[in-house]
């Protein structure tokens, strides 16, 4: 059984006799199929070697820090980045907060003061284009030399092809701002999931008696606009010991713009609906399978309800088909 991993806020957490470990530094967005490989390996490692492992990330990402206007939406807040990487056997995280001084930091400074005198660093893991240090000034070659130097040894990981895509965490993001939820998928080794609450002011505070949820304003990415077959999870339905009640659904990313004045919501209705307890605080995951089509503006609430019905209805062929394999 995979136990959570502690996760340390600032060096000053980190135990004066926490190493020896293995390491691997990253931002991790997305979680996808080449930061599980490299994860998996630092833990597989580290239990051969009977040490820590431990993942080494940040918060801001740095983009977001250094070119904030610029930055891309993330796949994963911070909060759904520790849970995935808490599938990978980690026994810790180390969530350094990006600010002015560490992006100054020189790559020998962050070897030394980080990985070897906080952390004792037996092993390092990292992907072909890891970059570290003041304007990004080192990467796997300088790691290896520093590796040499202090005594720990450098594994470089190539980048993970799946169906002769190459993995990242900016292609993954590409392929969900276009709506492509099955390359994106392929991608992840998951779904692209977000996690949100019911919008505010649209009846939610008890019984659910309707089979249609909004949610909550939600910052960072989303889909391309338009009609996916998803499924919500309202997690913890009746409260924290509570089991998680899942609902195939079909999800509109859009303005509504047959519905009068264009108004921004992600709709979900539910196929399998039965009334579920909700407050604005219920958390829920929404999962997005497959896109159906792009939103358009119908000449009448009429066309809409018709092409809604054939939403579902290839919706619910979609989960008759598919359903056994996500699972």
């Amino acid at each position: 059984m995979i136990q959570t991993p502690h996760v340390f806020s600032s060096l000053n957490e980190v135990p004066p006799n926490f190493g020896p470990s293995v390491a691997v530094i990253g931002n991790f967005d997305g979680v996808h199929r080449g930061h599980s490989q490299v994860l998996g390996a630092v833990a597989a490692e580290a239990r051969s070697r009977g040490c820590r492992a431990i993942a080494i990330t940040f918060d801001p990402h740095p983009e977001q820090f250094l070119r904030p206007a610029k930055a891309a939406k993330l796949l994963t807040p911070m909060p759904e980045r520790m849970r995935l990487i808490s599938q990978t056997g980690i026994d810790a995280v180390l969530v350094l907060r990006f600010d002015e001084a560490l992006s100054c930091i020189s790559a020998r400074d962050c070897v030394k003061s980080i990985l070897v005198d906080k952390l004792q660093v037996c092993s390092m893991h990292e992907g072909a284009n890891f970059r570290f240090g003041h304007r990004a000034e080192a990467g796997v070659a300088e790691l290896a030399e520093f590796g040499r130097e202090f005594g720990f040894s450098v594994t470089i990981h190539p980048a993970v092809e799946v169906h002769g895509m190459t993995v990242s965490s900016t292609a993954v993001r590409q392929l969900v701002a276009e709506g492509d939820m099955r390359r994106a998928r392929w991608m992840l080794g998951h779904t692209f999931a977000i996690r949100s609450t019911p919008a505010k002011g649209r009846g939610i505070g008890g019984r659910l008696l309707v089979p249609t949820i909004n949610l909550a304003p939600y910052t960072e990415l989303l889909p391309a606009f338009g009609v996916y077959i998803t499924r919500i999870t309202v997690l913890g339905a009746s409260g924290d010991t509570s089991p998680d009640l899942c609902f195939q659904s079909v999800t509109n990313v859009g303005n509504r713009p047959t519905m009068g004045q264009p108004s921004f919501a992600v709709e979900t209705h539910i196929l399998n609906f039965e009334p579920v307890d909700l407050t604005e605080e219920t958390p829920l995951e929404l999962e997005f399978l497959y896109r159906l089509r792009p939103e358009i503006a119908w000449p009448s609430p009429e066309a809409l309800r018709a092409q809604i019905m054939k939403d579902v209805g290839r919706a619910k062929r979609y989960f008759r088909l598919a359903g056994a394999l996500l699972r």
